[in-house]
C-alpha cells in the first residue's frame, strides 16, 4: 500500500474555436477516432450546420443551444452498478453524478449515430441531435431503458450506503 496518496494533475480543458464551448469540445473528443480531431471537428461542426439548416423555421433555435438541450434530455438521472454484498450479486440503483450524467449523454447519441448506416457521419450526428432534442430515438431509448432498470431494482437501493468510494 502506497505511503502517499496520488495527485493527478488535470489537463485543463479548453473551448472549441467556433462555439465557444466547452461541452463542444468534449463531444468533438468524444467523436474523435484515432487522433484525428480535424476530422472530428469537421463532423460535429457540418452536425450542428445541418442542424441550423433544419430549424429555419424558427430562427430564434442557435444549434450550440440544440446540441445542449439534446445532452440534456439523453442525460440519465439514475443508473444501476453492480455490488457484491454476501456472496451475490445485487443490481443496486445509484443517482449519477454530473460529469458522469453528461458524459454518458454525448457517449450514447455518438454510438446510436454510428449505429445507423448508409450516410455521412454528420447527417447521422444531426438526425441523432435533433431525435435527442425531440425525445425521440436511439439514445433516449438507451435512457429510458436504464432508467427501467433502476426502477426495477429499486428494493435494492438501501445497498448503495454500502458503496466504496
Amino acid at each position: 500500500m502506497p505511503r502517499k496518496a496520488r495527485t493527478y494533475k488535470r489537463h485543463p480543458a479548453t473551448s472549441d474555436y467556433k462555439y465557444n464551448s466547452l461541452k463542444v469540445a468534449k463531444f468533438i473528443n468524444y467523436v474523435m477516432e484515432r487522433g484525428k480531431k480535424s476530422v472530428a471537428q469537421k463532423i460535429v461542426y457540418a452536425a450542428l450546420d445541418l442542424i441550423q439548416d433544419k430549424m429555419k423555421s424558427d430562427p430564434k433555435a442557435e444549434p450550440k443551444a440544440i446540441f445542449e438541450q439534446a445532452i440534456k434530455n439523453v442525460s440519465p438521472m439514475v443508473e444501476v452498478k453492480g455490488r457484491r454484498i454476501g456472496g451475490a450479486n445485487y443490481q443496486v440503483p445509484m443517482e449519477v453524478a454530473e460529469p458522469r450524467r453528461t458524459t454518458l449523454g454525448m457517449k450514447w447519441v455518438i454510438a446510436a449515430a454510428r449505429a445507423k448506416k448508409g450516410r455521412p457521419m454528420a447527417a447521422k450526428l444531426a438526425d441523432e441531435l435533433m431525435d435527442a432534442y425531440n425525445k425521440i430515438g436511439t439514445a433516449m431509448k438507451k435512457r429510458e431503458d436504464t432508467h427501467k432498470m433502476a426502477e426495477a431494482n429499486k428494493a435494492f437501493a438501501h445497498f448503495a450506503r454500502f458503496q466504496r468510494r
